[in-house]
């Protein structure tokens, strides 16, 4: 991972001064740098060693911070990782270019590996995480989303780059198509699993903690699972609240939302869901040899439903 954030550092040059000092703000925020050490590992586990790992890798960062400064922009946040988002500091337009720097600066390093079957990955990832992006936003303010329409958005938004991380760990280990496979039916269930815990802390975790703000989901009209669950489950009058919240982009009664989710056992409900993608995630890999990285694997699945931040 040292070696990652050293590649990150040395391709975020450019001859345009805001270019690089937006670029550096954003990654020198930190984050958990999950994608990339997910491609590291199924790599570890199937014994690649050669060179093209930490350029995708980082690659893979670099697209998800794209896609951050992207959001943060379409959802007017202020506060990621517990500092201001780029938009906040810099402006919306500098934010939303340099996301595009980052995304062609991506393709450019992609290109260095020479594998037509890599530009093919990761061309189709960033367009399925772009219409889970438009799908997320023609969602907004929709308090009868089902289940189905929102793991639709999640799997496109948010686990399709960490599919795409999985499988080009197997495509760079030359694998089988079997294998392959499996490390992508990881990746997504592993995603899957990291956001639905996402959305539940925004109603079950502690601001200071996850360096956001609690109810930004609720202001932005977003109808995730909690919420979902809980309209389901709860009285029709605490439904009524949710949905009134949820369709006026509304925070006024998040105190009183943040008690019906806990009331209605809707953080429970979500909690399983993640935790069944988890088990998803490691019935997938069962197939990976017995080594570090593969019980690595396994132990980040396990761990991830437990996180508070």
């Amino acid at each position: 991972m040292r070696e990652v954030d050293r590649v990150i550092g040395q391709r975020l040059t450019s001859t345009v001064p805001l270019v690089g000092q937006i670029s550096q703000y954003i990654i020198a925020a930190g984050g958990k740098r999950l994608r990339p050490a997910l491609l590291l590992m199924v790599c570890g586990a199937l014994n690649y060693q050669g060179r093209h790992s930490h350029t995708l890798a980082a690659v893979v960062e670099l697209i998800h911070t794209a896609t951050l400064l992207h959001d943060d922009v379409v959802d007017a946040s202020t506060l990621r990782r517990g500092r201001a988002t780029a938009n906040e500091t810099f402006g919306n337009p500098a934010s939303v270019l340099v996301g595009d720097f980052l995304h062609t600066r991506s393709f450019q390093m992609m290109v260095e590996t020479g594998s037509m079957r890599v530009m093919e990955i990761l061309s189709e990832a960033t367009n399925i995480i772009a219409e889970g992006e438009v799908l997320q936003l023609m969602n907004m303010h929709d308090a009868s989303l089902t289940e189905t329409d929102y793991l639709k958005v999640i799997r496109s938004k948010t686990a399709k780059l960490f599919e795409a991380s999985a499988r080009l760990g197997a495509v760079l280990a030359e694998s089988t198509t079997q294998i392959e496979e499996a490390c992508a039916t990881y990746g997504q269930a592993l995603g899957t699993a990291f956001q639905i815990i996402d959305d539940v802390l925004d109603y079950d975790g502690n601001a200071s903690e996850m360096g956001k703000n609690l109810g930004d989901d609720l202001r932005e009209g977003k109808a995730t699972l909690p919420l979902i669950a809980a309209m389901a489950r709860g009285t029709p009058e605490q439904a009524k609240t949710i949905r009134h919240a949820i369709e006026e982009g509304s925070t006024e009664q998040l105190a009183a939302i943040i008690d019906i989710v806990k009331q209605t056992g809707a953080l429970q409900v979500a909690r399983q869901a993640a935790s069944d993608e988890a088990h998803r995630a490691i019935a997938a890999i069962a197939i990976l040899p017995p080594t570090p990285h593969s019980d690595g694997m396994r132990a980040l699945a396990n761990q991830l439903t437990e996180r508070r931040a």
